[in-house]
């Protein structure tokens, strides 16, 4: 498993995503950019059904999440089923839940309106828009949220789409910009999530980390963000109130790395926990959006160090 207890050894003179390895770097990034999907369309694979998988299905989706770290998958499974996003993640190598706090007891998190939840103050249980983030950043530094599943059962009467970024592409973007911004980013406590309180005390504690980061048994490249303003705390630096700008800038921007869908019944999202963000919606009377979320603490199985192998055709 890669997680609590992953062996560490530091990133290779041939990782891209290492400041200063500016040769392989370039050679990654030309091949990226070539390869990189350019609209929804080029992730998209039909499957039968996503609870068993051909190996064909489970090869595209694979190659996809390879090339883009994301696929999406359209299907017949429109019930209300949580045996699909559980079953299709085994199928990719995804074994450790996310047991977090608003997950359903099985550890699969229903995605609706919900009062009690909305009231809390919990905006991916509302009807508005969830800014742009990454699953997870507010947990602890060894229990890292690498993939991330998203199933739909109903989508809404209008609104609730999907803007995607592969975090790779956004690297690329920062980057190409100022190689100082990736730097910031990569610092220690780049980004800080204060502790969560509860009527007991500390429910969660504050979470203190980089932006991005390299895997170090893979050397594949994390990331943990979150667009909310309330909240954070961004390290009280030039370097890093700069490079956090320019990354909103991008993401709110109409850069064409970004990829813009609606989950329709039966479709989900497969990804190495992407950059995502959710526009708002209305619900019709009687029948509500439905999603179910899956996180996981592995990668995709077979996307582990995928940027070495990286090539401009039959990525």
């Amino acid at each position: 498993m890669v997680g609590p207890g992953a062996v560490n050894s530091p990133p290779s003179a041939d990782n891209p995503f290492v400041p200063g390895n500016d040769a392989a770097y370039a050679r990654w990034r030309d091949r990226k950019l070539a390869a990189r999907a350019r609209a929804p369309a080029d992730l998209l694979v039909e499957v039968r059904d996503p609870r068993a998988l051909t190996a064909a299905e489970s090869a595209e989706i694979v190659r996809r999440c390879r090339r883009d770290n994301m696929a999406l998958y359209a299907s017949r499974a429109t019930g209300e089923d949580k045996e699909v996003p559980r079953r299709l993640g085994a199928q990719l190598g995804l074994a450790t839940l996310d047991t977090n706090f608003l997950a359903d007891e099985d550890g699969i998190t229903s995605i609706s309106v919900s009062g009690a939840k909305a009231g809390a103050g919990f905006i991916p249980y509302t009807t508005h828009r969830i800014r742009w983030h990454t699953d997870g950043y507010y947990n602890r530094p060894e229990w890292r949220i690498r993939a991330m599943l998203l199933h739909c059962v109903r989508d809404a009467a209008s609104g609730g789409d999907t803007a995607l970024l592969d975090h790779e592409l956004a690297y690329i973007l920062l980057r190409e910009d100022d190689p100082a911004h990736v730097r910031a980013l990569m610092q220690a406590d780049a980004l800080s999530i204060p502790a969560r309180m509860d009527d007991e005390g500390v429910a969660r504690p504050e979470a203190v980390g980089p932006v991005f980061s390299i895997e170090p048994a893979t050397g594949d490249l994390h990331m943990r963000y979150t667009a909310r303003t309330r909240s954070v705390a961004w390290k009280d630096d030039a370097a890093t109130a700069a490079a956090a700008a320019k990354l909103l800038l991008i993401l709110d921007g109409d850069s064409d790395c970004v990829l813009r869908t609606r989950l329709a019944p039966g479709m989900g999202l497969v990804c190495n926990n992407v950059l995502h963000e959710r526009s708002a919606f209305e619900d019709a009377h009687g029948r509500t959006r439905l999603l179910y979320r899956a996180r996981y603490v592995e990668r995709i199985a077979g996307t582990q160090g995928a940027w070495r192998e990286m090539e401009t055709a039959g990525v």
